[in-house]
């Protein structure tokens, strides 16, 4: 195999959006995608622009703001989708059309309600449709890895010829396995008559834990040159391929896959925590390349390995994926030009200096606090106030609580509904629980509590408290942040920012789009 490069495209603004509670507020997926151009990925997949019009939105911004990545945008296979698409893209500097349709027999009966011909006939009139406005046009056929290899041919075939430039093979259910998968890609490039006129891709699922593996052997085996995946492998049921593992499996390996990639892999740690912040997906201690333990050594014999060589035991090390790049930056006496500088420095641009203002404050109150403030200290504060709209419904004014052994812990708040301030009191199991009844009670949202996570933001006992508060209602699900070095406090936060996400009138409809 001869040496070239592997391009990745990261569709966690999209694919990983698809978490339940993982949706994204256009702020929030804008500081993401100015992460993942940091980490130089060459295509960044920003949404479904038909989808809803906040996604419209969301990815009209990030095609306006990202320079040094392409933008892609996910339209099903219709005229409708694929406009507001290009309407949404076409800012950009560099942008791609990504359509899609299902193949696979199961999928065009039971889904598409639609015959093998009308699904070809489809697919080749969107790839034209797209192609008269954008260059660079890719297509998926959803399910692609169950879809019978003779009809799968024919449509590839079919979408090359009209203008087709990467052409990518979904196994959406996470069915294959690695063997298989990367014999089929390469059964399909020999097969297909023009397909050197087009890049092979790959976007695979985790259902049964090879999404990386099965990625990778579509790309030894198969020649893929692109392959689809997300920061921590966010996605859909069991995940998408995590693109971490893959750069690093690149990069570590090269003497195997004799490929590159561009990416900067010391932007990988901040991105993953900034995802993780953001979706309140935190990321397993065990995680490969990103997980807190990833280059923790426990065992005596492994300890005395690295310190005498650290290659003894270490692959890679954790500054290559950017493990000390989050340091002490600021405290009491730090300024707001320091201040500033440092947001820049880790890749967080606010919108206004009133903006600026307001963080500026936020970050001296917790300086009031712990003595010392480490970057991730100010991706947490810009993560929580990023879910805090000017225009509110809900405000956390004050609260108190007390608790103790043989008492009923009890709580008071002070909340603003729109600008008025109500007051409730409530006894609960613990402070948390006194304190979401208390809510609740001036509230009265009705909302299902699926999730309560808590996470130290740094080391010690000063560290801040993040807390994820996950609600369901009317089938709708959203994620509240809130940090403060006090977890109760933190824990009213993210209450009541879920809630206002709930009380928001941006609705996301989820068409048949599981890529």
């Amino acid at each position: 195999m001869s040496k070239g490069k592997l391009i990745i495209f990261d569709t966690t603004m999209r694919d990983g959006e698809q978490s339940p509670g993982a949706s994204m507020t256009k702020d929030e997926k804008l500081r993401i995608a100015r992460a993942l151009e940091r980490m130089r990925v060459d295509v960044i997949e920003a949404g479904f622009p038909a989808s809803s019009n906040g996604d419209f939105e969301a990815v009209q911004a990030i095609a306006n703001v990202v320079k040094d990545s392409t933008v892609a945008g996910l339209c099903r296979a219709n005229d409708r989708d694929i406009q507001r698409g290009i309407d949404a893209l076409k800012g950009a500097k560099r942008w791609r059309v990504h359509t899609f349709i299902a193949t696979s027999a199961l999928h065009m009966e039971k889904k598409l309600r639609m015959g093998p011909e009308q699904v070809l006939e489809q697919a080749k009139l969107s790839v034209r449709y797209a192609k008269n406005a954008c260059p660079d046009v890719e297509f998926s056929p959803e399910d692609g890895s169950r879809s019978d290899p003779d009809f799968l041919c024919r449509v590839l075939e079919a979408v090359i010829k009209e203008g087709a430039t990467t052409i990518n093979i979904p196994d959406t259910v996470g069915y294959a396995v690695p063997e298989q998968f990367g014999e089929m890609i390469r059964r399909l490039r020999e097969r297909v008559p023009n397909s050197d006129k087009a890049v092979w891709s790959v976007h695979c699922h985790n259902d049964l834990g090879m999404a990386v593996a099965n990625s990778l052997a579509a790309v030894r085996i198969g020649g893929a040159r692109q392959i689809e995946c997300t920061i921590n492998g966010l996605g859909e049921r069991a995940g998408n391929t995590s693109l971490e593992e893959v750069v690093m499996a690149v990069r570590t390996r090269k003497d195997f896959f004799d490929l590159e990639t561009r990416i900067d892999t010391t932007q990988i740690v901040p991105t993953s925590r900034l995802v993780s912040q953001i979706t309140g997906f935190v990321v397993q201690p065990n995680k490969a390349v990103v997980g807190a333990n990833a280059f923790a050594h426990a065992s005596g014999i492994h300890q005395d390995g690295v310190l005498k060589a650290r290659e003894t035991y270490e692959i890679m090390t954790a500054e290559d994926v950017g493990w000390t790049t989050n340091k002490i930056v600021l405290g009491k006496l730090s300024g707001r030009t320091a201040f500033k500088q440092r947001l820049k420095e880790i890749g967080i641009e606010l919108e206004s200096e009133d903006a600026y203002n307001k963080a500026f404050q936020r970050f001296k109150d917790l300086a009031d606090k712990k003595a010392e403030i480490f970057d991730e200290d100010l991706q947490a504060l810009v993560t929580q106030e990023a879910g805090t709209a000017s225009d509110e419904h809900w405000r956390l004014v004050t609260m108190s609580q007390a608790s103790g052994m043989g008492e009923k812990p009890h709580a008071s708040i002070v909340v603003a509904e729109s600008g008025n301030e109500r007051k409730a009191e409530a006894q609960g199991d613990g402070p948390v629980d006194a304190t979401f009844k208390a809510i609740e009670s001036v509230a009265k949202s009705g909302a299902e509590l699926l999730l309560y996570s808590v996470n130290a933001v740094t080391q010690g006992t000063e560290s801040q408290g993040e807390v994820t508060v996950r609600l369901s209602k009317g089938g709708r699900i959203v994620n509240g942040v809130g940090a403060d070095t006090d977890i109760i406090v933190a824990s009213a936060k993210a209450y009541i920012s879920a809630l206002n996400k709930l009380a928001s009138k941006m609705e996301r409809v989820n068409p048949q789009h599981a890529l």
